[in-house]
């Protein structure tokens, strides 16, 4: 819904509103807490575009509770009459539940605005806001109130960057979830763990698994991956399934029933990019009579520990990072500037060869890096 704005896009206004979002795009990069990605974004619109205030509300599990995790400019704490805004209700509830970005220049004239006198008294003319969706389903809502008009251009950067932030937050609960699973099994004895096909039969009992090759242990962020996996394939009438161990990678081959191969790029979206930090790879390949077949791999074998060789700085920001702390709390629990966090963390990044420090984790855990820390705290 549109009021008091140009319809029509203007292409050199749109390049120079994407240029800043490319700016705030960047500083997602290495945020692995839902709530500092927010915070990230929230501040960078204030900053950059001088909005009055902006703010992020992230759905709970169940999907019935859309909760303030970050609010920068004019309001600034989270715990206020909005904290929390059921979905379907509000404006913000309405637009996780239908997904529809709404962008409005007259705010205090919007019937749906709880104190029109609060919008007058605070100059507040535009409001734009916009489902932060993963695979077409909102996860959670971004609103910017401003103090002069908004333009379609704005609203069409808005809708960039809320793509960006839906990745960012979904590798952030990707990374832990996964990083728990690493914290948690750190004891387990391993002769007492299953094998990843047995748990692969035990999701899928109609479906007879193949296993090709010799049986390997695998990390917990592979398990993880490939149990999730399984889920989906139990949920989309999965007909055939197999496991195959070869030198250094392992894969898994299935057939599913699907409408079109746009479905299953949507359905296996979050296990792509999970795959992907971790090196792997997923291919979708639509066959007649709506048959999808499903190729995963995943590489095991990692490079000998001795190529490794981080200082004890280094190692230490692996455990933080572990644990999802961030810089800011790095910095201060070490006694050192963000810089200096910052320059320890890349460093070992460019060692473990990994693309970004989710990657990096998980290379000094299965390095055995990740568990010497533990074991030394």
């Amino acid at each position: 819904m549109l009021h008091d704005c140009n319809i029509l896009i203007n292409p050199t206004r749109l390049l120079l509103e994407l240029q800043k979002i490319e700016h705030l795009n960047q500083s997602l990069s290495g945020c692995l807490k839902p709530q500092e990605i927010a915070a990230n974004v929230t501040n960078g619109l204030v900053d950059t575009f001088h909005c009055a205030f902006a703010r992020i509300w992230l759905l709970n599990s169940d999907r019935t509770i859309l909760n303030l995790v970050a609010s920068s400019g004019l309001y600034t704490r989270i715990d206020g009459d909005f904290a929390q805004v059921p979905m379907g209700k509000y404006k913000v509830g309405k637009i996780a539940q239908h997904s529809i970005p709404f962008l409005s220049n007259q705010l205090a004239e919007e019937p749906w605005v709880k104190d029109r006198q609060w919008a007058i008294d605070n100059k507040i003319l535009g409001f734009a806001g916009l489902p932060i969706s993963i695979a077409e389903q909102a996860i959670g809502v971004l609103a910017v109130f401003s103090n002069h008009s908004l333009e379609t251009e704005f609203l069409e950067a808005l809708r960039i960057l809320c793509s960006s932030v839906a990745v960012a937050l979904n590798n952030a609960n990707l990374y832990q979830e996964a990083s728990q699973s690493l914290l948690t099994s750190q004891n387990a004895d391993i002769s007492t763990k299953i094998s990843i096909s047995e748990q692969i039969s035990s999701i899928l009992p109609n479906i007879h698994l193949t296993l090709v090759g010799t049986e390997k242990p695998l990390d917990t962020s592979s398990t993880y991956i490939l149990l999730k996996t399984s889920e989906i394939l139990k949920a989309n009438n999965c007909s055939y399934c197999r496991l195959t161990y070869q030198s250094d990678r392992l894969y898994l081959e299935a057939m599913l029933i699907l409408e079109s191969n746009v479905v299953a790029k949507t359905i296996f979206r979050n296990i792509a990019l999970a795959i992907n930090n971790l090196n792997g790879k997923l291919y979708l390949d639509l066959e007649d009579n709506n048959i999808v077949q499903l190729k995963l791999s995943l590489l095991y074998q990692q490079p000998p520990q001795q190529d490794i060789n981080l200082s004890q700085r280094e190692q230490e920001m692996m455990q933080f990072l572990a644990q999802g702390m961030r810089d800011r709390e790095i910095a201060e629990k070490l006694f050192i500037s963000d810089r200096t966090v910052k320059f320890h963390i890349n460093n070992a990044v460019t060692k473990l060869k990994a693309k970004t420090r989710i990657q990096a984790v998980h290379q000094a855990y299965t390095q055995g890096l990740l568990t010497s820390i533990l074991e030394r705290t």
